[in-house]
């Protein structure tokens, strides 16, 4: 039997994936904007593919792509009438390719339902969590990820409804260009409001790239003795846009913001230097990051192929300029 997602945290560092949605953007399976994830259906083996990449660079969890996968979300591209087809076969193309290997996490996300003074919305935000976690629950799911809040009321009502599967929960606040969620609340006063609404890890995703996420996850890691995740883009936000979609080239024209390979993997080393416990990555991320994630942390050994170097003549650039001596 898998150890679970507390077991493995208790033990250890645990190394997520990265990202989805902009990636299968990249590969011509989702529309730019509304980043739906119909591709569960529509294209399950480019999902199928993408799941196979992260889990053979190490990552120890595969998120079901269930992420905007909520009944008015998918209504704006007319997939609302099969929102239990959708998460459902998302949950089932993760679980078939993590086997033995990896834990499975059902995902909710922000609704774009949430008013902060409208107990209206709340209640529709409740019951968008709850539809989606009957259906993900009963397909098998190792534990809930809910993330992309902006609104800790929002993720507040996320805890309160996924700790009603019974499973282990992690809930995660975002942070847009102001390093406070929208109602005013620091990190360190989000990390503790979810710990005591019941989370058992917390933490920041998506939106910000290392450099502007990790000062806010040492905040909360002060404020909390709990398990900490992060979570970041694999983009260089800046000083002014700390929120890689106010950049003037979110959604389409990403590619020179990219971080390399180098970069996320010593982002790995600075989180766990600094006590993040669950280390993943979001937008931007793809199985390269996350490979050298892995190796930076130990997860995964250098390759191993044979490759037989020497001989009277250099037979590739790697050897002719000597690179396989740095």
């Amino acid at each position: 039997m898998k150890k679970g997602i507390l077991e493995r945290l208790k033990e250890g560092i645990v190394l997520g994936d990265g990202g989805y949605l902009l990636e299968l953007e990249k590969r011509g399976w989702v529309r730019a904007g509304p980043f739906t994830p119909e591709v569960a259906l529509t294209h399950p083996d480019a999902l199928r593919e993408l799941h196979l990449e992260f889990r053979a660079a190490g990552a120890e969890v595969l998120q079901a792509l269930t992420f905007y996968a909520s009944r008015d979300k998918l209504a704006t591209v007319g997939f609302d009438a099969r929102i239990e087809e959708l998460n459902r076969a998302a949950v089932r193309i993760a679980k078939d390719v993590a086997g033995d290997q990896c834990l499975v996490s059902g995902n909710l996300s922000l609704t774009w339902m949430y008013e902060p003074n409208d107990k209206a919305s709340h209640d529709r935000v409740r019951k968008l969590f709850d539809e989606q976690l009957e259906w993900q629950t009963s397909e098998g799911v190792d534990f809930i990820i809910g993330e992309t809040f902006s609104y800790l009321g929002e993720a507040l009502l996320c805890v309160e409804r996924s700790k009603k599967s019974g499973l282990p929960t992690m809930v995660t606040m975002c942070f847009e260009n102001q390093d406070v969620a929208i109602e005013g609340q620091s990190p360190a006063d989000c990390a503790r409001a979810l710990v005591d609404a019941g989370a058992d890890i917390v933490g920041i995703n998506c939106l910000r790239g290392p450099k502007h996420m990790l000062p806010l996850a040492a905040e909360m890691r002060k404020a909390t003795t709990a398990y900490i995740a992060t979570q970041p883009v694999a983009y260089r936000t800046t000083d002014e846009n700390r929120d890689f979609t106010s950049l003037p080239a979110f959604p389409t024209q990403l590619d020179p913001y990219q971080l390399s390979r180098g970069e996320m993997a010593d982002y790995a080393l600075k989180a766990r230097d600094m006590g993040v416990n669950y280390i993943g990555a979001c937008c931007g991320a793809v199985a390269s990051h996350i490979r050298e994630m892995a190796r930076a942390l130990a997860k995964i050994h250098e390759d191993a192929r044979v490759w037989k170097k020497g001989g009277e003549r250099a037979m590739s650039a790697y050897e002719y300029y000597g690179h396989d001596k740095k």
